[in-house]
């Protein structure tokens, strides 16, 4: 019988294509939970060089960066902004569906 390959090893490959990892942290980020997308943003730094090197990219300090991709991790919006962008991704917004914000009379 063939062994499988180990479900990380094949993650780190797939997800170090750009457009896989786009794709999974989408995906990722949809999770009502939000610490789904934090160990997804985790996942991709170590498919991308690991997260010595995010670290690095992200001039964050590595204890930080650990401590903010952790299951309950917090990060700070700047820190975020800071992680994606070494990635080589942004935030952005879009609308959920066509109602809208109504301010009150």
């Amino acid at each position: 019988m063939k062994r499988s390959k180990p479900y990380k090893e094949y993650l780190n490959k797939h997800l170090a294509d750009p457009e896989n990892a786009l794709g999974y942290l989408q995906e990722c980020l949809k999770d009502p939970d939000r610490r789904v997308f934090l160990l997804a943003l985790r996942d991709v730094a170590e498919a991308q060089g690991g997260l010595t090197r995010l670290a690095r990219l992200a001039k964050l300090s590595r204890e930080h960066l650990y401590d903010m991709l952790s299951k309950n991790g917090n990060p700070e919006f700047s820190g975020l902004e800071d992680l994606l962008e070494a990635l080589g991704f942004r935030l952005s917004v879009e609308q959920k569906n066509s109602k809208r914000f109504k301010k009150a009379a």
